[in-house]
């Protein structure tokens, strides 16, 4: 069917690329504005309480890392609320970002999680590292367990008339190759390792909720959950908004009356850097098409809700 459109339809290739520039350029154009007129962060003042974002599938934690260094020893800062609205994303970011909470805590600075809309699989797995999780009624979480896509474009190869050859120095070493089908035992070899991440993911939860790993495992079959279920079955705190997590990571850090909040700033990049890579991103028109093609967490073991990617 698809051999058939293209050879119908010669010019689908050439729009399709026209698109993905189009695209690149309103990027690059909006991206230069934000830049230039952005709304410009406040200072930090004392007895602040600094809030810092996790948006998005999560792919690096190198810029939350980064910025968690440079506010964690500031003595104006008295806590840090970490403000989660992911689907999750790629395992070992995760588990960055997820450890630098943990250490940041045994420094002496409070940190709570505060769940948006969604705050689920590797969102939840950060927020299990707070010592409190303050969520919405509402928020979409859980998704506890780990999930690793595939594909198979060998059809798409044959069409193009591209024949692909290996030279490997073992059998698996090209396990998951995405041109020809996974053998069975490539499949256990997988699903090993799954297995084994996913203790990790359930560890993780157990140490940082104060749960039973039997409470854990029951609750983590990759099931979502409401904000008002997770505070039921022990998954969170307390129900709240921001304001309310603000709140609570004041009363935990001896804040008297209200506390400042102080949004952490947003880094902004430079447009070359954009189109071409840079320490943060692989470049972006490659990323596009990657994401257009639906290939850009292919191969990456997850800890991502599906549905909200």
């Amino acid at each position: 069917m698809l051999e058939e459109i293209m050879k119908r339809n010669p010019w689908i290739v050439a729009v399709t690329l026209f698109g993905l520039f189009l695209v690149l350029v309103v990027t690059a154009v909006g991206a230069a504005m934000y830049t230039l007129f952005g709304e410009k962060n406040p200072t930090v003042t004392s007895n602040s309480v600094l809030v810092m974002e996790v948006k998005g599938v999560i792919t690096d934690s190198r810029q939350f890392i980064k910025t968690l260094e440079k506010y964690k020893d500031d003595k104006d800062v008295k806590a840090i609320v970490v403000r989660l609205d992911s689907p999750g994303g790629v395992v070992g970011p995760s588990q960055e970002i997820y450890d630098a909470i943990v250490k940041t805590r045994a420094e002496g600075k409070h940190v709570v999680a505060s769940m948006g809309s969604v705050a689920a699989s590797g969102a939840y797995y950060i927020a299990a590292a707070c010592e409190k999780i303050v969520t919405n009624p509402g928020t979409i979480t859980g998704s506890i367990g780990v999930i690793m896509e595939f594909a198979n474009i060998g059809a798409l190869y044959s069409w193009a008339k591209v024949e692909r050859y290996v030279v490997k120095s073992g059998p698996y070493k090209d396990i998951g190759s995405e041109f020809r089908p996974m053998t069975a035992q490539e499949k256990e070899i997988i699903q090993g390792m799954i297995d084994n991440v996913y203790s990790q993911f359930k560890r993780a939860v157990s140490k940082g909720r104060g749960l039973k790993m039997e409470t854990v495992s029951a609750l983590a079959d990759g099931r979502i959950y409401s904000g008002e279920q997770a505070v039921k079955n022990g998954l969170a705190d307390s129900l709240g908004g921001l304001d309310e997590a603000v709140a609570e990571a004041g009363k935990l850090a001896g804040i008297k009356g209200k506390p400042e909040m102080f949004m952490a700033p947003k880094s902004h990049r430079h447009i070359w850097d954009m189109v071409q890579g840079g320490d943060e991103d692989d470049d972006l028109l490659g990323a596009l098409v990657r994401k257009m093609m639906g290939t850009d967490l292919v191969g990456k073991p997850l800890f991502l809700m599906m549905g909200a990617r």
